[in-house]
């Protein structure tokens, strides 16, 4: 019986003839007015926003995690992860001489480091070798759904659940893909691929060789990684190494800068809303040039120790890889 009525309710939705966003869920009516001023249908957003298998389903473990218990959580185990990362530095090489062509070129069109490239993506999968096993719309939606706007950050979690489901409905209409086929194999947070993309990011995709990209092959993610740097980061001059302080030395010293300020930041003496931060790189003309591109990197991911990490793994990738 189940069964049946779940069929005729697909049917229903199939046959109908949607020319407006009508719904119960408020935030579903944002999302679909959305998609509909980026080029889809009425009815491919109404099909997608009444799929049974995209927004009645919901991911509980992906849930979990957002909560800010466990962010806090991921936050003091990424000093630990970059410290693990670091005897990885001999597969980051392999790594770049066995794509050096797709290297030449995208730092070439990019002017972004391939050691940088590559160190973000041993960062973010591991040079692809963590597989994502969360459904990124499922993720969204869950978010969207659950979270009550009642603080500043369930505002902005909510805001970015339904920018990023506008960004997949978009995606998938313009791939030609039904609803329903529309899966993108995500990290728990929805991003995407080995270079970990949230969908809003789909726009600096890039493929290598081909027109559209797929950021679950390594040469799209390069290629896709590097656009993302130099456009949104304005990464367009390669670092100088020798330029750099001893980033071995620095990267300890930031760790004790940390542990003993608690409100310490890389490069930053106070954010965009106002709150204020202990700057461990400012007034240090030393560090201006670490400064700068350690700045590029966190419109990667806004993280200091994830900055600092990858700005390591990369200076130890370029000096053992020019040997």
């Amino acid at each position: 019986m189940i069964r049946l009525l779940l069929f005729l309710a697909l049917t229903t939705i199939l046959s109908a003839k949607y020319t407006n966003c009508e719904f119960q869920n408020t935030h579903y009516i944002d999302i679909c007015k959305k998609a509909v001023k980026n080029g889809v249908t009425y009815k491919y957003a109404n099909k997608f926003l009444l799929s049974y298998f995209k927004t009645q389903k919901f991911d509980e473990v992906s849930w979990k995690y957002l909560q800010p218990r466990h962010i806090e959580t991921h936050k003091k185990s990424e000093k630990k992860a970059n410290n693990v990362l670091v005897r990885h530095v001999p597969k980051i090489v392999e790594h770049l001489k066995k794509y050096e062509e797709v290297y030449n070129y995208s730092e070439k069109k990019y002017g972004v480091n391939r050691e940088i490239i590559a160190a973000i993506l041993m960062k973010e999968t591991k040079l692809g070798k963590i597989k994502p096993t969360h459904d990124a719309f499922i993720v969204f939606n869950t978010i969207v759904v659950r979270t009550k706007p009642e603080s500043s950050r369930q505002k902005w979690l909510l805001n970015m659940g339904k920018t990023n489901m506008v960004s997949i409905i978009t995606h998938c209409y313009k791939k030609g893909v039904t609803p329903e086929s529309c899966n993108l194999p995500s990290s728990y947070a929805g991003a995407i691929g080995i270079p970990q993309f949230m969908p809003n990011s789909f726009v600096y995709t890039q493929g290598y060789k081909n027109k559209h990209a797929d950021l679950t092959k390594m040469e799209d993610a390069i290629v896709s990684a590097s656009k993302f740097l130099h456009k949104k980061a304005d990464f367009s001059k390669l670092i100088e190494w020798d330029k750099m302080p001893n980033l071995p030395m620095i990267e300890s010293d930031w760790y004790d800068y940390e542990h003993k300020y608690e409100n310490a930041s890389l490069v930053y003496t106070e954010n965009k809303h106002g709150k204020k931060y202990k700057c461990f790189t400012c007034e240090k003309k030393d560090f201006d040039y670490l400064k700068e591109y350690a700045k590029k990197i966190m419109r990667y991911n806004n993280s200091s120790n994830y900055a600092i990490g990858v700005m390591r793994l990369a200076y130890d990738s370029h000096y053992l890889l020019s040997k």
